[in-house]
């Protein structure tokens, strides 16, 4: 009884809190809905009169195309079903230094996105536009003509800065020139079902979260050009911290969850479950430190990897141009089972991952490496399964056992699954680390392999305690050089393994 109570005391809260919202609609204020009506003036309107007590800006049913609009504090940007706001496709409408972000926030709190409409950057029409201004002067971009036009020249979707107490919810989101989500030094942000669909440019990462603290992101469904989620470390000091990321779908044209690459500061307490990540070019689960900074407590677990380049992918590295390198340690990945293909993941989406800048290489394996001297600590990884698509052939590359040192340590490189080229093994590859636990591992491939399956080079205290591998070409399963501090037990492995494990001088 005492329960139901509650209920109906919790319940007559909320409807008494609803009841006593604002609502401020965009219409009343003159915007009008058209593809041929600039609304920027009348949203941002609204906006600053519901700032000014607190309230719901409604956007209804119909398009209405803006330029960049500022929430206020205490503001809820409401888009109603068959709602679609519009970004204009004039990148003038922008500015001309620095583009601004189509909705932006900065030093506000308690700020909303919600509602069952789209906000829609027509990020394809934007860069049409902001190319014609390069050819005739209007603009200026150092980039463009070798690459593609700089971030600062393509505006982002979702900009808030130094703001608290965010909610974007229930939205679809899609279509942006540059980062659909910016999140840079925020706190207590929650993310909760929403879609995004971006895959109309590069640099085009779905959730972005940079030197922000205290986040929720759960049941979203991400189709990024660039990397589903990532949480990034860069621009002023500052740490990310306390994030929670949980049953969401991602697909990328980079990598599905990403801490980095940007890394000058750190990521500390970091907890994703149940999430899947399929057709995704790079890595399903990429840690990177290589600016300096650290990685500390990420606890891993529940990932479904569906057709995708890399499944683990741990880096340490010293990009940085200082003496200060970068730390990873106390790591833990549980429960992952990962499908990787001998073909590219991503083939077919408007925006591709780029083909490997290293040469001629076979399918390679899971990643964990740090660097001489700089060792990445306490990783472990708990009911692992990878299934990979094999053909590997020693006329595409081979790096011979006796020959690791061949393999790059490129120190200073971009961090991805591939920089190191051409690799020795199959299933996993380990070097610089210590503290490193596997424990109930099942590893296969559809074609045959030539490598054996582990390779650790220089590592310090590695255990394995359950180890299944379903085929195997090559006569041995682990290789260990300059390990030590090694406990093996309870392996299952092909008949055809003579030495199972060889230790190299």
């Amino acid at each position: 009884m005492k329960t139901l109570s509650l209920s109906f005391i919790c319940l007559f809260y909320c409807l008494a809190v609803n009841a006593q919202t604002k609502t401020f609609n965009i219409v009343d204020f003159g915007a009008k809905p058209g593809l041929e009506h600039l609304n920027t003036t009348a949203i941002q309107t609204t906006i600053n009169a519901a700032g000014k007590s607190g309230g719901r800006v409604i956007v209804p049913s119909g398009q209405f195309v803006t330029g960049p609009i500022e929430l206020k504090s205490g503001v809820e940007l409401y888009l109603n079903e068959g709602a679609e706001l519009l970004g204009s496709i004039n990148r003038l409408d922008y500015g001309k230094a620095a583009a601004a972000a189509l909705i932006s926030a900065n030093g506000q709190h308690n700020i909303a996105l919600n509602g069952k409409g789209t906000i829609n950057g027509r990020g394809r029409e934007i860069v049409k536009s902001l190319l014609q201004l390069l050819h005739d002067g209007t603009l200026q971009d150092e980039t463009w003509i070798v690459k593609r036009p700089s971030e600062y020249n393509r505006p982002r979707l979702i900009a808030f800065t130094d703001c608290e107490e965010i909610k974007v919810k229930n939205l679809t989101i899609k279509n942006s020139a540059g980062w659909v989500q910016d999140f840079a030094g925020c706190n207590k942000i929650m993310i909760d079902s929403i879609t995004v669909e971006s895959t109309e440019y590069w640099n085009n990462d779905g959730i972005d979260l940079v030197n922000s603290k205290n986040v929720s992101i759960t049941n979203c469904n991400i189709d990024a050009a660039d990397d589903g989620i990532c949480l990034k470390s860069e621009g002023r000091p500052g740490i990310c911290e306390n994030i929670s990321v949980a049953n969401c779908t991602i697909r990328s044209s980079a990598s599905g969850f990403k801490i980095g690459t940007g890394s000058y500061g750190g990521f500390r307490n970091i907890k994703v479950r149940n999430i899947t990540v399929y057709n995704t070019y790079r890595s399903a689960i990429a840690l990177e430190a290589v600016d300096g900074g650290f990685i500390e407590d990420v606890d891993i677990a529940g990932v479904t990897a569906k057709y995708t380049g890399n499944a683990v992918f741990i880096r340490l590295g010293h990009r940085n141009k200082d003496a200060q390198y970068s730390s990873v340690k106390n790591i833990r990945i549980a429960d992952l089972k990962a499908d990787i293909p001998n073909a590219k993941p991503d083939a077919g989406y408007p925006i591709e991952g780029p083909l490997p800048k290293t040469g001629p290489h076979n399918l390679l394996p899971a990643v964990i490496a740090g660097v001489p001297g700089h060792f990445i600590e306490n990783v472990s990884l708990e009911n692992i399964e990878i299934t990979y698509g094999g053909g590997a052939s020693k006329s595409i590359a081979h790096i011979p056992l006796e020959q690791l040192d061949q393999v790059t340590e490129n120190e200073a490189g971009y961090p991805e699954f591939s920089m190191f080229g051409e690799l020795p093994a199959w299933g996993f590859y380990v070097r610089h680390a210590k503290g490193i636990s596997f424990k109930n591992i099942k590893l296969n491939y559809k074609a045959t392999d030539f490598r054996p399956a582990f390779v650790f080079d220089e590592v310090s205290t590695l255990n394995i305690d359950g180890l299944e591998i379903a085929q195997s070409e090559n006569p041995h399963t682990i290789i260990l050089k300059k390990t030590d501090h090694t406990t093996i037990k309870n392996t299952k492995q092909p008949a055809n393994i003579k030495e199972a494990v060889k230790t190299l001088p």
